[in-house]
């Protein structure tokens, strides 16, 4: 039976996704009203039977560290295990992770004591549903060292991908990071025989998804010299050095590594039919247990709507809006297209009385507030009266307690709101 590590790449900074990532890694950050972003990965790998699950990271990772510590305690019996590895430094190697491929190269004194012979490599910052052991299935299958996992994109969308190019077997012979729109890939269009028979037809181009397989000793032959990066280095090196094959996923697939991917996919999951799935049974998102009541509703207007667990809503209307755990929203409250993250505590009447005294308003939102386009994180105290977006937005920049991004507020975590405020 092959024995699968699965590493899930925490990414760098996380600037694209900042200022949600000014306090936490990107895996880190909160997603879907109770969920965080790395439950993903780790619940595909769980789901598909690979219970021994590294993720690298090295930027803010103390929340990651306490969301993996709460949510993924296995028993004695089972062999599996969920375990951060941060950059650190030994006596070869005193430096940060350079880039994805060097995050695991400097981490394989701890995956070889497992004695692997398949590596799943994932990314971090991803929205889908996939069964990883069909994928190693179709890998050993095709007697392949490296796969790559692979969607079909239109012209416009290949331009930010690294493009695969195949032969009619799926093999890949050549790769392309980012083409850009002008040049000229008409001789990358995937062969026919080579076609998923669900792809869509206006889909031309192989895109890697950042997800792959590789055989132990491809890992190692890959990573034997000083390339820091999968696939702007590595993968194109390994075509001449490895048999590659292409897997092509047909699923819904989403980077929800920018502030505007980020916002579109939570906001999707309100939808009738959501692209992705929270509520299968069969294969379920895991995360922390927090044991909170259930959201309580004194009287209130909901169209499309997710609440999370513990919320405590009063007389508020909310529309097409992601409302996160322990949310407080107060009387006469207008939310449209909100995402909030809510709160890490409940404030207790002591603190109540306390804030009034200093002036402060109590976390969650406050009366009569009006909120559109908006992402509210954690802790955010926003006072009575407070308008946000319903005007001329600003420029995208950051102004403090908030910034625009691509034309949506992001509250920042633990910012402070007073009363009237207007912007």
């Amino acid at each position: 039976m092959p024995k699968v590590l699965s590493i899930i790449l925490g990414g760098g900074k996380g600037t694209r996704l900042y200022p949600l990532t000014k306090e936490r890694s990107k895996p880190a950050v909160p997603f879907g009203g109770k969920h965080r972003i790395v439950d993903i990965p780790i619940s595909n790998c769980i789901n598909s039977g690979f219970k021994q699950i590294y993720i690298l990271t090295q930027f803010n990772s103390a929340s990651l560290h306490m969301h993996i510590a709460r949510a993924y305690n296995f028993d004695n019996f089972s062999g599996g295990f969920v375990e951060i590895l941060a950059a650190e430094q030994t006596f070869d190697h005193s430096g940060w992770y350079e880039g994805t491929a060097d995050a695991v190269r400097k981490n394989f004194l701890h995956f070889k004591t497992q004695k692997p012979t398949h590596y799943v490599i994932l990314a971090g910052d991803q929205l889908y549903r996939m069964d990883l052991e069909g994928f190693l299935r179709k890998h050993e299958e095709s007697g392949a060292d490296i796969t790559i996992a692979c969607t079909a994109v239109n012209r416009h969308d290949a331009s930010g991908y690294g493009i695969m190019k195949t032969d009619e077997t799926g093999r890949i012979t050549q790769f392309m990071e980012k083409p850009g729109p002008d040049k000229d890939i008409s001789e990358w269009i995937i062969p026919k025989p080579a076609r998923s028979p669900n792809s869509d037809p206006d889909k031309d181009y192989l895109a890697s998804m950042g997800i792959y397989i590789f055989n132990a000793a491809a890992m190692e032959g890959s990573l034997d010299n000083e390339l820091t990066d999968f696939g702007k280095e590595v993968i194109p090196q390994a075509l001449a050095n490895f048999h590659v094959k292409s897997y092509v996923y047909d699923g819904y697939w989403e980077d929800i590594g920018t502030i505007r991917s980020f916002y579109d996919a939570t906001l999707d999951l309100t939808s009738i039919k959501p692209k992705f799935n929270f509520y299968d049974e069969e294969a379920p998102i895991y995360t922390h247990n927090r044991n909170l009541p259930s959201s309580k509703i004194n009287q209130a207007t909901l169209d499309q709507v997710n609440t999370s667990e513990g919320c405590v809503i009063t007389n508020a209307t909310i529309k097409h809006s992601v409302i996160g755990i322990r949310s407080t929203i107060e009387s006469g409250a207008y939310l449209e297209g909100v995402i909030t993250m809510g709160a890490d505590h409940y404030e207790t009447d002591c603190d109540k009385d306390d804030n009034r005294t200093k002036n402060i308003p109590n976390i969650g939102i406050g009366e009569r507030c009006v909120i559109r386009r908006a992402i509210i994180d954690k802790n955010a105290r926003i006072g009575h009266d407070v308008s946000i977006g319903m005007g001329k937005t600003p420029a995208d920049g950051d102004y403090g307690w908030y910034h625009v991004v691509d034309g949506i507020y992001v509250i920042t975590k633990n910012a402070v709101v007073p009363n009237g405020t207007v912007i």
